[in-house]
């Protein structure tokens, strides 16, 4: 692993580049589960993280920061070739 010294080249852009070795340190130690954590499209951030709450029945309630659900191709559109085809663009 490369440490914070070897990012001094890129100046002040090696913040956007690389996390602290702090910063990573906590992002490991972050708790994480895999089953309920989601990205959700919003209107202006593109997607914000979610997390599920409950699944019941076919639906799932979504809790985040903002945004809304867009709804799914049927799976005959999967690897389609022409989008022109698809029921849903989004």
């Amino acid at each position: 692993a490369s440490g914070d010294a070897e990012m001094a080249i890129f100046g002040e852009a090696a913040p956007y580049l690389r996390k602290s070795e702090k910063e990573r340190i906590a992002a490991q130690n972050k708790p994480f589960d895999a089953k309920s954590s989601v990205f959700v499209v919003h209107p202006k951030e593109s997607f914000v993280k979610g997390t599920i709450t409950s699944r019941e029945s076919g639906k799932v309630t979504v809790k985040t920061e903002g945004g809304e659900i867009f709804s799914m191709n049927p799976p005959k559109y999967d690897k389609i070739e022409d989008m022109a085809m698809m029921t849903h663009l989004h």
